[in-house]
């Protein structure tokens, strides 16, 4: 397969190219899947050997990276063999839970290929993207006269409990930044995110009194107290920081407060709850775990400020620990990659789609932070994986093909800055 640049003939050739790549794509899909990887424990010892293997048979020189024995990362380079920039593309190797698999209609853990969907756990998040972005990068390195610089794909695991073992290490160990990134971690519903929410995980610690059960007081106990602390951090749920926290809650009293778009406001999620020791006793200590998800506008600041407030108003003594977090992050939309994407989709005839923060974290959010631009886009097509998590076959078709025409368009000469 050849071409005369990043234009629309070789958006065709590319186009074609890929089609006929289709049954190739569904087995590289099928290996991964059938390859759990499931975090925790997050051990993706097979699937890395199995997209080694691949990489492999296609003459690209691959390496994994372990800063845990059970948790590799895969990395593939390949270069031009002309100066210009660094392009990365990254997804992860490590699924979250199936949940109750007696609710998948599908087995989990096998790849089933029904009515133009791929389903099989870790399809839609993000497998998917593991194999449309390694078949991209095998294509790329066919057409290297399309392009100018170097494209590293970083495969890596510890991603769903943002973990320090994959892209953490590999930036911090490794040096791994580049100049812009393409994450396969779709926003869902074919949308493209130049930015995500913030994170902040926040542990909250209350404490009382011993006693026998017969001696409670109302409000004393620690369950008590955890339980008002519960009320008072689910309200902040709603927050989109365009008013003052104190303005927010004073509003919330008197008139129910309208869902905007969940990108644009705060969340606060209790995920654990832990109290008491015996039902026959008063609970001495008693702990909840929060997530808040940050949009752009707020900070992790504001936040911890109003969780203080919201608890010295209450009248409850508490201990709050910031357990990890990090701040919204956006990426312009004019950025040469958002503009490259655009170009890209022009060329193949697709949609350009629109703008979406994205709710769940991704590592892309690793990069901005380092002030690398980086959009997210895959073929995951709701918000996060769940029951008969999938993907359509076909976009991880278009997904392939909007990585390999991206990258060209991103690293053509007439755009180089090399570093």
């Amino acid at each position: 397969m050849s071409g005369n640049g990043p234009r629309t003939e070789f958006a065709e050739l590319v186009r074609a190219e890929i089609e006929s790549r289709r049954e190739d794509i569904v087995s590289l899909a099928r290996a991964v899947v059938t390859a759990p990887s499931v975090n925790p424990p997050g051990d993706t010892r097979l699937v890395a050997e199995r997209v080694m293997a691949f990489f492999t048979r296609c003459g690209i020189v691959a390496s994994e990276y372990r800063a845990d024995d059970t948790m590799p990362s895969v990395l593939a380079t390949i270069d031009s063999g002309r100066p210009g920039k660094h392009l990365l593309f990254n997804a992860h190797l490590d699924t979250m839970p199936a949940g109750d698999e007696n609710l998948w209609s599908v087995p989990p853990h096998e790849l089933t290929r029904r009515d133009g969907r791929l389903y099989g756990l870790g399809m839609g998040n993000m497998k998917g993207a593991v194999v449309a972005m390694a078949h991209a990068l095998d294509i790329l390195q066919a057409n290297r006269d399309q392009w100018s610089g170097t494209i590293t794909f970083a495969a890596v695991s510890d991603e769903v409990v943002f973990g320090p073992n994959g892209a953490e290490a590999l930036i911090n160990d490794k040096g791994i930044t580049g100049d812009a990134l393409i994450c396969g971690e779709g926003p869902g519903f074919k949308r493209l995110s130049n930015g995500e929410k913030g994170v902040l995980w926040v542990q909250v610690d209350v404490s009382a009194e011993p006693g026998h059960s017969s001696a409670v007081q109302r409000g004393q106990s620690a369950s008590a107290q955890i339980a008002m602390v519960i009320g008072l951090i689910d309200g902040m749920t709603g927050w989109s920081g365009k008013e003052t926290f104190t303005d927010f809650i004073q509003r919330r009293q008197v008139e129910p407060i309208e869902a905007p778009e969940r990108e644009t406001f705060l969340t606060a999620n209790i995920g654990t709850v832990r109290s008491g020791t015996f039902v026959g006793q008063i609970a001495t200590g008693a702990s909840i775990e929060i997530d808040f998800r940050i949009p752009p506008g707020l900070s992790i600041a504001q936040v911890l400020e109003s969780v203080t407030n919201e608890l010295r108003g209450a009248g409850i003594v508490a201990h709050v620990t910031v357990l990890k977090g990090w701040e919204p992050n956006v990426t312009e939309r004019e950025a040469e990659i958002v503009e490259s994407w655009r170009s890209a989709s022009e060329k193949l005839g697709i949609d350009f789609p629109e703008f979406a923060i994205r709710l769940p974290a991704s590592d892309a959010s690793r990069w901005r932070r380092l002030g690398v631009p980086a959009i997210c886009y895959g073929p995951q097509p709701l918000y996060s994986s769940g029951i008969d998590d999938y993907a359509e076959e076909q976009e991880l078709l278009n997904c392939t093909a909007l990585y390999v025409l991206t990258a060209c368009e991103y690293l053509s000469s007439s755009s180089l800055e090399s570093q």
